[in-house]
């Protein structure tokens, strides 16, 4: 992995590739930043760099059998660990070594692949993955032996905030004194998910948006699409180039996710004074709760998305508004006055607690259900 084939975060790469070159290697780094900000194709870059002893951008001239190994992500010294999930072949006690070939294939396809995109990948949508103990366990067992070229041992722990409080206090001696020439590199979306004596123990590393230019000029270099369409396609990726590859792909859930958001809304408001509308949003919350857990939260992100979208329409604010509606006669002229100052902050807390709820197991039709009845309300609010 090229430090060049990253997008943006160059004040990041210089950091690192000085970091390395000066032999000032922190053995304990969080990288922390939104999804799709090339958080883990740096991270390997970055251990390719100093496994490898490689110079430059280019990530490259140095050990070449060490860089082959890269192409397949099989390296020796460089490891992984990732939430997971019991499955079909994997009944009991999971951990990241039983899906190390699954793990590999999903990187090398889409190195700005998101969480739900790894749970797609291993078809368990409807299940939330973890790490446990046991991947502790392994962390501990790897990392006491030496390395297999002599160099350094580098640990990738990609969603670091998944680990489970067993999994994190099994690990903190070991942060704190590492064996020698042992790299940890902890990668989160969610900063504040981690226990503070975990992150206390890490150098922080923040990682921003990617810029729009870069994300449509990575299109129009990588996929050959049409400038126009390429920017366009940046703008509504926001910075995550996860998700500008999604839409370039046509792989976005985008339109399903758009009209059933139209359907809610629409329902909600007409069931004011109505009770044959309820049912029908009874069975609009059994539609959402089959989409699966992770399915469920990233419906209901969209829908913030929705709102917040509709609020800065409402208040002229034009050009901060890149969702274009494709449903039948929705608009935002026509929505936004619905959405204001006396319900946003009410919508959005109930949209956050029905994501708290669904991420802790809770029954996701009795969820939906019951933040549907309260849209009911929201949506009138004057």
């Amino acid at each position: 992995m090229q430090f060049s084939q990253i997008l943006g975060q160059d004040y990041i790469k210089n950091h690192l590739i000085k970091s390395a070159t000066s032999g000032r290697i922190p053995h304990a780094q969080l990288f922390v930043g939104p999804e799709g900000s090339g958080m883990l194709p740096m991270a390997i870059a970055y251990a390719q760099y100093i496994l490898c002893s490689n110079t430059g951008m280019e990530n490259e001239g140095g050990n070449e059998s060490c860089n082959m190994k890269f192409d397949s992500m099989n390296h020796p010294d460089l490891h992984f660990v990732y939430p997971n999930v019991t499955t079909g072949d994997v009944k009991k006690n999971p951990k990241s070594s039983d899906f190390i070939a699954e793990w590999r294939e999903f990187v090398l396809n889409n190195y700005y692949g998101g969480l739900s995109d790894w749970y797609s990948y291993l078809g368990v949508d409807n299940k939330q993955g973890i790490i446990r103990v046991e991947d502790a366990q392994e962390i501990l067992k790897t990392l006491s032996l030496k390395s297999y070229e002599g160099g350094y041992k580098v640990m990738i722990i990609w969603m670091a905030d998944k680990m489970n409080s067993d999994c994190s206090n099994r690990l903190l001696k070991l942060l704190e004194e590492p064996p020698a020439k042992t790299l940890f590199l902890l990668i989160t979306e969610n900063e504040e998910d981690l226990i503070q004596t975990i992150r206390s123990r890490c150098q922080v590393i923040q990682f921003g948006p990617v810029p729009e230019a870069l994300i449509a000029e990575g299109l129009i270099n990588n996929l050959e699409i049409e400038e126009s369409e390429a920017y366009k396609i940046a703008h509504q990726a926001q910075g995550n180039n996860n998700k500008a590859l999604e839409i370039a792909y046509g792989d976005s859930n985008d339109n399903s996710y758009e009209i059933w958001f139209v359907d809610w809304v629409r329902t909600a408001f007409k069931a004011k004074g109505n009770a044959a509308a309820i049912q029908d949003l009874i069975l609009w919350s059994e539609t959402i709760a089959s989409l699966g857990r992770e399915g469920q939260k990233q419906f209901l992100n969209y829908c913030i998305v929705m709102f917040r979208q509709a609020m800065l329409y409402n208040y002229q604010t034009d050009k901060l508004v890149y969702i274009e509606p494709t449903v039948a006669n929705f608009t935002f002229e026509k929505f936004a006055p619905f959405v204001n100052g006396n319900n946003i902050e009410e919508l959005f807390t109930e949209l956050s607690d029905a994501i708290y709820h669904i991420e802790r197991n809770g029954n996701a039709k009795i969820i939906l259900t019951d933040l549907s009845i309260k849209l009911t309300r929201l949506i009138h609010k004057k």
